[in-house]
Order: structure tokens, then C-alpha cells, then sequence
């Protein structure tokens, strides 16, 4: 690779003993489509849950995605997640694809649209088909970690409300479906302390949600959320190197979510999630949060765990819940975790990090793209990169010759 130089030689004679700063730079900019589904645009089963399309995003949230992407240079277009995407990507042709769609049912629907575009051979964001479909699945993700010797509270997958009870659970339980998210299908009611409670709710479950109900031990201590971003080697695809550790991820502040006084107090169910900070009933979101040192490292060990462990790529948010013992137990894992600008719990975290939103988005764009080699690598002496922002690096493009 050929280039020109930003510094003048003597200068870069005098930093030549400086290890240099490997950043990531495309070859050109990128046409990059931003696949959601759009809340009140995407069909809903009529015979569905009340809840029924909670995951989806709103279009303020996939604009706000498209604008931290077009500030570096790059063109978006959004696609909708629906039975027209095949079309829509041989139309619109892009370079990669932000992927954020939560799918169009069935028990592993996050993965329809990463399985399309690996077939299609398409470059896209965070993680890729078998991660999406386990992290889904509560049951199955709980599965793994149990092998894995990862700390989860006793649980058991009901497929019928009469299936006997396993020895070893015990009373309180919560009861929620086996493959929802964004709080669906969890209340005040999933909280059961008897037999006959469990037996009602878990039927009432399958009967709304068509789909197993997942019963674990309920947990009364505090419950805490881990953002991650990165994977092995990250450092060499960002012009934020100083983020990841020799890992590859980024350590992420905890965020605390007190729902003692919210909507439903004790669980941080479908409805708190709806609810605007300015609203009664919200929960209290306290990042960073309160608590020593030592429990947060081990929380995001942890959680760096889980997410290597169902093979999760790039981004996460993972759910930990500490029992009355004040041990953590993991609940569940996110691998499309939400992006809603200043109210999705991972752009909360990033935000209280100092990692503004844009920057996140780019980050997790760029991560996408190394993996597909997207990326030009241009060795630079470290210090000349720490007073270039993304918005320097692509108005520098040009003075790089690409052989």
C-alpha cells in the first residue's frame, strides 16, 4: 500500500522507534443497510400476545442508526425485515448491513435475517446465525452455561402446565416464556409461591405465547446489566484502540435496575420497559452502579463468558440477577441488544462510559466489517492518530493511495 504521508518526514524520523497504530480505513465509502423492523409497519399476528411486537424499533431509533453512520461517510438505505428483504437487497445492493431485525416469528426468528444474508453472502453486523437463535432461546442459552459450569439459578422448560415437577426447585419461582424478550409475557404475576400459582401461570404462558414456559428459582437480590463490545483482536479495527482490553472487549460500567418502586415491583418486566424516564413507574437506572470493585470485574468476566460461550460476536448486553446470598446468577443474554439513543439500557451505559452514541454505532459497525475484510489497515505512528476524530479520518481518505 501506497501513501501519503500526514506528517512531515523529520517528524516521522523522530517517532520511527514508536510501535505503529494499525487503524481501520475502507477503500471507499459504503452503501450500508440498516434492517429493523418498524413498530406499527411490520404485520402482527391478530391471534398474538398483547405485548406482541415489543421488540421492534421504532423509526426515530433506525434514523438516528443511519445518521451516526452517514457522519463517517458512508450512505445508508433502510430495509425492512420482511417477506420482501430478499428483493429489497437485490435492488438496493449493499456494501453491509447494520443488522438490528428481530424477525417474523418462530422459535429462532432472530436469526432469519443473518441466515438470508450469509446465504446471499452479505456482510453484516454483530452475531451471526447459530448465536442469534441460541441467545433467543432462554432454555437452550441456560443449558449451555450449566455444561459450562457458569453460575444460573435451578430452572426447568415446561411444554404442558402438567408436567411434573423436577426435585430441586424451590418456591418462589418466575415464570416467563422460553422465547421472548424485552420483558414480554413478565409481571407482577410471574413472581409464583405455590404449586397451584405455577401450574396457572405456566399454562397461561403457553396458551398466549404458543411456546414453552421457562420456570427458574427467583432471585431477590439486585439485578445488574453488562454491556460488552469487541471480541479477540478488536483493538485492530477501531480508532478507539484504548477501549479494549488485551481481550479484545471493552469493560463496560455496570448499570443497576431497581425496580423495587416501578410498575411492577421486582420485575423489570414489558411494561417498566415501556416507560420514559420522566414517567411514574419507571424503574431506577443507576450507571455506573454502586457496588465494589471486585463484584464488578466478576460480573463482566462473567458475562465475557456467557458471551463467548453460545458464540456471540461484537455486541451484547448480559442480564445478571444476584440471589440471597448475594451471589450472581446469570438470566439471560441479548445479541441484538436495543439501540434506542438515550434509552436503550446499552446506549445508557456507553453514555455514562463517555462513549458518545455515535461512536457506538460506528463501533459495532466497524467490527462487523473487519470480520468480513472490509477494512484497509493503514500503519500510522501511534501519537499523529490521537487528534483524529472519525469525521478527520474520512475527510484524510483521500490522501491515501489504495494500489
Amino acid at each position: 500500500m501506497d501513501e501519503i504521508s500526514l506528517i512531515d518526514k523529520e517528524k516521522a524520523e523522530q517517532e520511527s522507534d514508536k510501535p505503529p497504530s494499525i487503524i481501520p480505513q475502507p477503500a471507499k465509502p459504503w452503501l450500508v443497510a440498516v434492517i429493523a423492523n418498524v413498530k406499527g409497519e411490520t404485520a402482527l399476528p391478530m391471534d398474538g400476545p398483547a405485548d406482541a411486537g415489543a421488540e421492534f424499533d421504532r423509526k426515530e431509533t433506525i434514523q438516528a442508526i443511519q445518521s451516526a453512520i452517514e457522519s463517517a461517510g458512508h450512505k445508508t438505505v433502510f430495509l425492512p425485515a420482511d417477506f420482501n428483504l430478499p428483493f429489497s437487497l437485490r435492488d438496493a445492493k449493499p456494501d453491509i448491513c447494520f443488522n438490528i431485525s428481530e424477525g417474523l416469528g418462530g422459535d429462532g426468528r432472530e436469526a432469519q435475517v443473518p441466515a438470508l444474508l450469509e446465504m446471499l453472502r452479505i456482510p453484516y453486523t454483530a452475531s451471526r446465525v447459530q448465536a442469534n437463535a441460541v441467545s433467543l432461546d432462554k432454555t437452550m442459552t441456560k443449558r449451555v452455561w450449566r455444561d459450562l459450569k457458569l453460575p444460573i439459578a435451578a430452572f426447568q422448560e415446561f411444554s404442558s402446565w402438567d408436567e411434573p415437577l423436577e426435585p430441586g426447585l424451590n418456591f418462589p419461582m418466575f415464570v416467563k416464556p422460553a422465547r421472548e424478550g424485552t420483558g414480554m409475557g413478565m409481571d407482577g404475576a410471574a413472581i409464583v409461591h405455590d404449586e397451584f400459582e405455577l401450574r396457572q401461570r405456566v399454562a397461561w404462558v403457553i396458551t398466549n405465547y404458543r411456546e414453552p414456559a421457562l420456570v427458574e428459582e427467583y432471585l431477590p437480590g439486585r439485578e445488574f446489566t453488562v454491556g460488552l463490545l469487541g471480541r479477540e483482536g478488536a483493538g485492530r479495527y477501531t480508532l478507539h484502540p484504548e477501549l479494549y482490553g488485551e481481550d479484545g472487549f471493552h469493560r463496560f460500567p455496570l448499570l443497576e435496575v431497581d425496580s423495587s418502586k416501578s410498575v411492577t415491583p421486582g420485575v423489570y418486566g414489558h411494561h417498566a420497559k415501556t416507560l420514559t424516564f420522566e414517567e411514574a413507574g419507571v424503574p431506577q437506572f443507576i450507571c455506573p452502579a454502586r457496588t465494589d470493585h471486585q463484584l464488578a470485574m466478576k460480573l463482566q468476566n462473567l458475562a465475557i463468558r456467557a458471551h463467548k460461550a453460545i458464540g456471540a460476536l461484537d455486541v451484547s448486553r448480559v442480564d445478571f440477577r444476584l440471589d440471597a446470598q448475594g451471589r450472581p446468577r446469570l438470566l439471560e443474554i441479548n445479541t441484538l441488544p436495543g439501540l434506542t439513543p438515550g434509552f436503550s439500557d446499552l446506549c445508557v451505559i456507553g453514555k455514562a462510559d463517555g462513549l458518545e452514541y455515535r461512536d457506538l454505532i460506528l463501533e459495532i459497525l466497524y467490527l462487523g466489517a473487519s470480520r468480513f475484510g472490509m477494512l484497509n489497515q493503514v500503519e500510522r505512528q501511534a501519537q499523529v492518530w490521537d487528534f483524529f476524530s472519525y469525521d478527520q479520518v474520512f475527510k484524510e481518505r483521500e490522501k491515501v493511495i489504495v494500489r
